[in-house]
């Protein structure tokens, strides 16, 4: 498993990018983020993951989130918006 901080990530195009070793971008799409629900990252987030060196550069597999401050894994920013006016 190798652990890196997010980019950015973008829940509206369902993928983003995560940072390791400082500057290497690692693609991540929505649907290898485990947990249930609307999966999203948060910018800064730090997460570990497999690494898949493929023909297309370096993709995140079963992504799991780590660290006190984890955000849950299905929270929809839409729904969000609902309780905090």
């Amino acid at each position: 498993m190798r652990t890196g901080r997010v980019k950015w990530f973008s829940p509206e195009k369902g993928y983003g990018f995560i940072l390791i070793d400082g500057d290497v971008e690692v693609f991540v799409h929505f649907s290898e983020i485990v947990g249930e629900g609307f999966r999203l990252l948060h910018d800064g987030e730090e997460v570990e993951f497999e690494l898949l060196d493929s023909d297309r550069g370096y993709q995140a597999k079963k992504v799991r989130r780590i660290g006190p401050d984890t955000p849950p894994d299905s929270m929809d920013p839409e729904s969000q918006s609902a309780f905090h006016p």
